[in-house]
């Protein structure tokens, strides 16, 4: 399948990851089921390649609908029949710049802020509970995919062949199954945490074996002593009075340290 279709997909298994012995994982698989994105991200993992290549080529947006042709015949889409068919919320916020900002406050102490401001944004509205207009926000993206010159990436590909499945008089080529690779289970997040801990455990060790360059001692070249007959001038010492400091100036000259709260990472969905 083209690699393009595969840039913007990541599927769950959520009967799986729900098993996890990890409470942070389970806590935020969790918080995807209450969101309502369970039967969007969990759906069967099944893919329809050249169907989705044709669909991707033919596609546009009419009307408010994503239309295309497929096997000679018309597909049409609408927000309603993509909402009905994953179960997606249709209530909540629509703008992730509406997240309220004590909620953006705490996400970052749970989420890593080297993501984009959008994905952030909607990280911090599911971790806080807060309502998400999935139908609006999940179909508006869809849109971007077939609008011609939209910089956003194809993708969807599971979930597209599940809606070609429902066109009335379509016949569908055949099937594939959706590469293992790109499946959140149980035993894939585990190596991802692996991997993440070692790499890590190495950024750590290479920062403390770094050393700084020893300075290379200056060689003194001394001149050889001249005798002159020329008696040395004995210079009179200066007496200086020194002003004492108090301890209380040398506290007020201190910097100080503000506290810094560092931010732990938890691993992201780079589905949209």
């Amino acid at each position: 399948m083209a690699s393009s279709l595969f840039t913007n997909n990541l599927h769950i298994s959520f009967d799986s990851v729900l098993t996890m012995d990890h409470e942070g994982m389970v806590a935020m698989f969790e918080a995807l089921v209450e969101t309502g994105l369970k039967d969007f991200l969990g759906c069967p993992g099944v893919i329809y390649e050249d169907e989705l290549i044709e669909f991707f080529q033919n596609g546009s947006v009419r009307d408010g609908m994503v239309v295309s042709t497929v096997n000679g015949n018309t597909v049409e889409i609408s927000e309603e029949l993509f909402a009905e068919t994953f179960q997606l919320p249709v209530e909540g916020l629509t703008n992730m710049n509406d997240v309220p900002k004590d909620v953006v406050f705490d996400a970052r102490s749970v989420f890593s802020y080297d993501v984009t401001l959008e994905r952030f944004l909607m990280m911090a509205a599911i971790n806080g509970g807060i309502p998400i207009n999935w139908s609006k926000v999940l179909f508006n993206s869809f849109k971007d995919m077939v609008t011609a010159g939209s910089w956003q990436a194809k993708g969807f590909a599971i979930q597209i062949s599940l809606l070609l499945e429902d066109v009335p008089n379509l016949e569908l080529g055949d099937s594939s199954e959706f590469p293992s690779s790109r499946i959140l289970t149980k035993r894939t997040v585990h190596r991802y945490i692996v991997i993440n801990y070692k790499v890590g455990m190495e950024e750590v060790a290479d920062i403390s074996m770094v050393k700084k360059t020893p300075k290379k001692k200056a060689v003194s070249r001394k001149r050889p002593a001249v005798v002159t007959d020329v008696e040395p001038t004995i210079k009179k010492k200066r007496t200086s009075k020194i002003k004492s400091v108090s301890s209380k100036d040398n506290l007020d000259i201190l910097p100080v340290a503000q506290e810094v709260v560092p931010l732990q990472t938890v691993p992201q969905n780079d589905g949209r």
